[in-house]
This record gives C-alpha cells, sequence and structure tokens, in this order.
C-alpha cells in the first residue's frame, strides 16, 4: 500500500511506514526523495531463434533483472513487454527470475504490455502482480506450437537419396527428410500437451481468481485485444506507463532505463545484445534468424 494513503496498512510495521510517510510531507521539497521505479524492456523472439542465434533467454537478461531490483529507493520494478513468445523454458525461468528477485527485495512488479505478449510473452507478463495494456495490445495464446517442413517429396524429384543411420528406435523421430509417421505425430503432441499444461498452471496460479473465462475458452491459444483480456481477467487495466507510475508514485517520479550491456565491452565479454548482427561472418545467419523472427511476430498481425 502507498506509504501517503490515508487508511495505513493493518500491523505495526504498516502503521510505522504510514507514519513515516506523513512525515515526509513536512519536509521542504527539495529534501524529500522522489520515488524510483526502474524500467526494463524485455522485447523480441523468446529462446534460439534459429539453431545458431539466441533471442531472449534468461542468461541473457539476467544481470539487467538484478540491476533493476536493485536500484536504490526503488519503489517498485515496471517492465514493458513486447514479444511473441518463443521458448517455454527460457520464458518460464525468466518469470521464476523475476518473481524470486520481487520477494527478495520485496518490491512490487508492474508490467505493461505494448504491442503483443503473447505465448511466452504472456508468461513473462504473468509475473507481474498488476498487468496493464493498450487497448490494441494483443494478449494470450496460451498453448504450445511446434512446426517444421517435409522435404521428401523435394528429394525424390531432384534424385537425392536420403542417407541416415541411428541407434534408437526414435532417433529420427519426425526428420524432414522421411516420411511422416503417425505414431511420431503422437509422441510430440503428448510432449506439447504436458508443455501446455504447465503453462495453463503458471497463468492459474499467477492470475487466479481474477480469471473470469473457463478454461475451454481461455486455454486454447486464442488470442484477444487488451479491451477482452481485461474482461477476461488475462489482465487487469489498460494503461501506459508514465501515466500510471505519475498517478502511483507522484509526478517526480523517476523512471530510469535499465539496459542491458552493448557495444564493444559487452562484445569482448561475450555479451553482445540479441538480435545483433555481425556485418561479415553472421549475415547469412542474421537473414535467417530475421525471417524467423519475422514468421513469428506474423501470427499476430504484426
Amino acid at each position: 500500500m502507498d506509504p501517503l494513503s490515508p487508511v495505513p496498512e493493518p500491523g505495526f510495521a504498516g502503521f510505522v511506514r504510514h507514519l513515516a510517510g506523513r512525515a515526509r510531507l513536512l519536509l521542504p521539497a527539495r529534501m524529500r526523495r522522489r520515488p524510483v521505479v526502474p524500467v526494463v524492456r524485455l522485447s523480441g523472439v523468446i529462446g534460439a531463434v534459429t539453431p545458431l542465434r539466441s533471442g531472449m533467454s534468461l542468461a541473457g537478461v539476467a544481470r539487467t533483472l538484478e540491476r533493476a531490483f536493485g536500484t536504490r529507493h526503488a519503489v517498485a520494478v515496471a517492465f514493458v513487454i513486447n514479444s511473441p513468445g518463443g521458448s517455454a523454458v527460457q520464458s518460464r525461468q525468466i518469470f521464476l527470475r523475476i518473481r524470486q528477485l520481487a520477494a527478495e527485495k520485496k518490491l512490487p512488479v508492474l508490467v505493461f504490455v505494448e504491442d503483443v505478449a503473447a505465448s511466452g510473452g504472456y508468461m513473462i507478463a504473468c509475473a507481474g502482480d498488476e498487468i496493464l495494456v493498450d487497448p490494441s495490445s494483443i494478449v494470450g495464446s496460451i498453448g504450445v506450437v511446434g512446426g517444421s517442413f517435409g522435404f521428401e517429396g523435394l528429394i525424390k524429384k531432384i534424385g537425392v537419396e536420403r542417407r541416415l543411420y541411428t541407434a534408437g528406435e526414435h532417433k529420427a523421430t519426425l526428420d524432414p527428410f522421411l516420411p511422416e509417421k503417425p505414431e511420431d505425430v503422437a509422441r510430440l503432441k503428448a510432449i506439447q500437451l504436458e508443455i501446455h499444461a504447465v503453462f495453463i498452471d503458471l497463468v492459474k496460479q499467477a492470475r487466479g481468481p481474477r480469471l473470469k473465462g473457463a478454461d475451454d475458452y481461455l486455454f486454447t491459444g486464442e488470442y484477444w485485444a487488451g479491451g477482452r483480456a481485461v474482461e477476461l481477467g488475462l489482465v487487469d487495466a489498460i494503461g501506459d506507463l508514465r501515466a500510471t507510475l505519475r498517478a502511483r508514485f507522484g509526478d517526480q517520479v523517476q523512471t530510469p532505463l535499465i539496459a542491458p550491456a552493448t557495444g564493444a565491452l559487452a562484445g569482448l565479454f561475450g555479451r553482445r545484445s540479441a538480435g545483433t548482427v555481425n556485418v561479415v561472418s553472421d549475415l547469412p545467419e542474421g537473414a535467417m534468424a530475421a525471417l524467423e523472427a519475422r514468421a513469428v511476430w506474423a501470427r499476430f498481425g504484426l
């Protein structure tokens, strides 16, 4: 609760915080400490975009998260999310790390959605004590997707023979150069259902009674615009970062952007920011990564 609220929190500690907040009002303006809400931007596809290029991951954002929650005089931490999803593992690990740091530092987490927080992007958004969106934000897609291509017909047409040697009955499951087997698809879908169940459980624990829709509606992989997401309890309200933080913490609130390390020094230590391309050696891989990322964003009309 805001220490300047006319109604103190229950308990002795809450009463003391309330008195301290009221006492600060007696100080001259120049002596009052300005509240700080560090802001972290989490953008892009989550996990491996291609086998050799990474998008957003816990390893890539861990230091940024620690810096944000370690900011002096912070009264909350704000996250701006713009992600169409990606790796379920990396999404959940980022979610867990945010919640761990919030508990350790006893700081509330406010999440603001830009264009989209879908699939793994929504999983990360659930780390917020509150989620605020634009009316045109895309939210949801609580499901699991996987896809590939089949080149069997193509290699036959151009006269190529596929030779693959394995030890293990299922080692070549869903090889794109071999005919698709129904039993392989069934095994993949069983794994997807397990991952989907983990996702559903995370959302239910994070959102709790705020969820207003039935499971067979909320968890089908469908997604909604911001206003409908508010009605369904997937998010809390319509709101933007600047107006919300000024309303909560006053016009003098400071909102430093906590950015990851970039540039020459980051490159020396192997921490190039996700999505950067070395023009000489990375151009082909960068082009493929861009196409893969573009395909993920395109699922949401973006």
